[in-house]
């Protein structure tokens, strides 16, 4: 099957498109996206996801979903459970759902072919001598002791390495390659170790556990994958890769191609530094929105659209990438910027009283969901009275230049309302403004005024009548500095102000009926989602997806 025509070109889907071409497998085109379930998908996961099940979609074939459950100490059915969730909830869909532990004993019975065939042996060495033994990348390795041990003597501890008669550590299965390969990885890698620890799925069934690049190889070609796609990170990787496809006479063998991987300024992409976050709750949990889990930025209320947008932005090559922050910001401000309806809500209100207003009068004006340019139509009633709040900020006693919106004697419109005029400036005893007196001319309803005179500024507003309090949780990146991964404890750079919360927010009434994790902009604020665990009508909470524009750029060192 061809590619679609609408999918974007990089250098995977011109390879992929030649093999098929070609015939080079014999077989449909096969994928797969292998996690290994020891935390959630975050977003350094992806860009991979989208290529793996995205390019076997094009292309007519089939991605597997496959588990690379090989260390029993860190792996969690409950990480299984969030990967199945989210690559879901991104709209993806696998034709298999695999797991690398089922393979144990295959993994095993290729063990054994390696040794009869010359090409592995188990070493006695402690964990330490072997590193001390790989030597550096000017000087070789050297051989260990046990290199030249004979295949019955082999096979004999392998198999009792299985059977479970020797201690953690005392002996590995390693690949005799060579110890002055340029690439260290190549100097006897090791393949399986011993390993007594329960396994979430196999229990207490297996106790030598495979390492990932004997795993991982294998697990490909036993699936008849024909393209594994990698990140970059496992490039020296890809020499034990063909060295396991040969050794072991698989015809036709998967091919790994490494691309770049998604590396996102002021972001953690450590699995191990995130759990750490959350285990002493630095964070509330994997889905705090905070996270650069997927979960996290669903309930924050980014889109999968936006996310899958995102990643054909930062787009796929052979050379590393380091993507900023403001260009996912930027996708999804543009995809919400088509999706979601406006509504007002005044963060920090100010209280203002209309005196020339009737007292006890209600009436509602008609206010657009969606601005001229959003191709989606709709709109609702919001109440106006006497009583309304305005944000704070959009007021000064004493204004500078270019400050254009409310100050004593300054006349501007009220969005979708009427244009008003300060008359006076209440205080309390402490001299804090707790009111605005003002004037409202009635001839200005929706609209300019009859006698052509312009205001230079429009400001949002939410009627004390039917006003509702909602929490704002204002979400911003967790970290101040660029790359928290390359700290040893990123916790030294945590962004005092990632989460603040604001109540007594005012909100207007028409969010009412809508239920937990709808989104919506907040006009000149930036755009919201009704928290989907905590919000309930009574008591709404709305977590800020992003901003109306990137301002962090501009305090950003250079």
């Amino acid at each position: 099957m061809s590619q679609d025509a609408t999918s974007p070109r990089d250098f995977i889907r011109e390879m992929v498109a030649a093999d098929v071409a070609s015939g080079r497998f014999g077989r449909a085109i096969r994928t797969r996206f292998p996690p290994e379930p020891n935390g959630f998908p975050h977003i350094g996961h992806l860009k991979a996801i989208c290529v793996d099940f995205g390019v076997a979609k094009e292309f007519g074939g089939a991605c597997n979903l496959r588990f690379d459950d090989t260390n029993p100490a860190a792996e969690d059915v409950k990480y299984v459970e969030a990967f199945r969730k989210d690559i879901a909830w991104l709209g993806f869909t696998w034709d298999a759902e695999l797991y690398a532990s089922d393979y144990f004993e295959q993994f095993y019975q290729y063990g054994v072919l390696l040794v009869k065939r010359g090409s592995a042996y188990v070493d006695s060495q402690s964990d330490q001598e072997i590193k001390e033994h790989r030597g550096t990348v000017t000087t070789p390795g050297t051989e260990s002791p046990f290199r030249n041990r004979t295949v019955e003597e082999n096979l004999d501890l392998l198999a009792r390495m299985k059977a479970g008669e020797f201690a953690d550590g005392a002996h590995v299965l390693r690949g005799k390659i060579d110890m002055a390969h340029p690439n260290m990885l190549m100097r006897d890698p090791i393949l399986m170790r011993v390993l007594h620890a329960h396994h979430y799925r196999q229990g207490d069934a297996w106790c030598l556990y495979p390492l990932y690049d004997f795993a991982h190889p294998l697990s490909d070609a036993i699936e008849g994958i024909t393209h594994s796609l990698c990140s970059l990170e496992f490039k020296d990787n890809n020499d034990i890769y063909r060295w396991l496809m040969r050794e072991c006479g698989f015809d036709r063998p998967p091919e790994q191609t490494e691309f770049s991987r998604l590396e996102l300024e002021y972001t953690v992409m450590s699995k191990r530094k995130l759990l750490k976050l959350v285990n002493e709750g630095v964070v509330s949990g994997w889905d705090d929105p905070r996270m650069p889990t997927i979960s996290g930025l669903r309930r924050r209320g980014v889109t999968a659209d936006g996310l899958r947008a995102f990643v054909e932005t930062a787009g796929v090559s052979r050379k590393p990438q380091h993507t900023e922050l403001a260009t996912l910001e930027h996708a999804i401000r543009n995809d919400l910027n088509l999706r979601v309806p406006r509504v007002l809500c005044v963060v920090h209100p100010l209280k203002v009283v209309l005196t020339n207003y009737p007292e006890g009068q209600v009436e509602q004006l008609e206010a657009s969901y969606y601005p001229h340019d959003v191709p989606l139509t709709g709109s609702r009633l919001v109440p106006f009275s006497r009583e309304l709040y305005i944000e704070r900020d959009d007021f000064m006693e004493d204004p500078p230049k270019k400050f254009f919106r409310l100050a004593p004697g300054r006349e501007v419109r009220l969005r979708y309302g009427y244009f008003i005029t300060c008359q006076e400036v209440v205080k309390d005893a402490a001299g804090e403004i707790i009111e605005l007196r003002c004037t409202y001319d009635p001839a200005t309803r929706g609209g300019d005024a009859p006698d052509g005179r312009k205001v230079q500024g429009t400001i949002h507003w939410v009627s004390a009548r039917g006003a509702l309090d909602c929490e704002l949780r204002l979400y911003d990146r967790l970290f101040t500095v660029a790359d928290p991964d390359a700290l040893d404890d990123p916790r030294s750079a945590l962004n005092p102000d990632s989460l603040v919360v604001v109540r007594g927010a005012k909100i207007e009434p028409s969010v009412a009926a809508d239920s937990a994790g709808t989104r919506y902009q907040f006009e000149r604020t930036g755009y919201f989602i009704s928290d989907e665990l905590d919000s309930r009508p009574g008591s709404l909470v709305f977590n800020r997806t992003v901003g109306l524009r990137d301002t962090w750029a501009k305090v950003k060192p250079r």
